[in-house]
């Protein structure tokens, strides 16, 4: 068996179908009261067991799920390594689509269900579409966190693939769209930033758009005449 993965390309629906299906299941159940029981037994564990070095490193390790202040920066300068090297626009095409899709998508769903977080002090915090939460207070689920961190690693593994000019090692698969995920779910949870269905929401809806990122032929979408700016970037 190879150590090397034979393609980043995903081919098969069904896990984003089951991923899609989990999701919707998931904002029903919790907009009909039900898990908020866990939500919050698992949010006053949390609370109540936060030694100082293990909060701390929880905090720097969270900082690998932030898409603003870590992923995007990471992905615009592997963007523009490869767009100095190929002289090609294409480079710059998994970045723009990441962040359409993650603001047409994450952040409205956000909006939508009007969900307070863990820290949140006012009443029915656990609940869905919470009257007494509203802004920043009341955008709780799906996790952005969680979102991010699936959408932007898939982006930096398009990325680094076509710097490399070769696929990733399971090892450097691992490192780049698992480990991750999984630190930056437990710190989410364990900090109470998040209840741990937003964050298995998030998981769900992220996991359905990095796989769609995934997918897309980025050398042969159509493009107009550019002066060579067209010409594939190596993905």
């Amino acid at each position: 068996m190879t150590d090397t993965l034979a393609s980043t390309r995903t081919r098969s629906w069904w896990p984003d179908l089951v991923a899609l299906a989990g999701f919707a299941g998931l904002s029903v159940a919790l907009a009909r009261g039900h898990l908020l029981g866990f939500d919050q037994r698992v949010a006053d564990w949390a609370f109540a067991n936060q030694p100082d070095g293990v909060y701390w490193t929880a905090r720097v390790l969270n900082y690998l799920g932030q898409g603003g202040q870590v992923l995007m920066p990471v992905a615009l300068i592997l963007t523009g390594l490869l767009l100095y090297r190929t002289r090609s626009v294409r480079a710059v095409l998994p970045f723009a689509a990441a962040f359409v899709l993650t603001y047409l998508t994450i952040g409205p769903a956000k909006i939508f269900f009007d969900r307070a977080a863990p820290t949140f002090v006012g009443p029915e915090k656990t609940v869905m579409f919470n009257p007494h939460a509203a802004g920043k207070y009341a955008m709780s689920y799906p996790s952005g966190h969680m979102g991010n961190v699936l959408v932007w690693y898939a982006v930096l593994a398009i990325l680094i693939v076509a710097l490399l000019h070769r696929q990733l090692t399971r090892w450097e698969w691992f490192a780049l769209r698992v480990a991750p995920v999984a630190i930056v779910f437990v710190t989410t949870v364990y900090l109470g930033y998040h209840w741990m269905t937003d964050s298995v929401a998030g998981v769900l809806l992220g996991l359905v758009l990095a796989r769609l990122l995934s997918r897309v032929p980025w050398d042969r979408v159509p493009l107009p005449h550019l002066r060579g700016w067209e010409r594939p970037a190596g993905f």
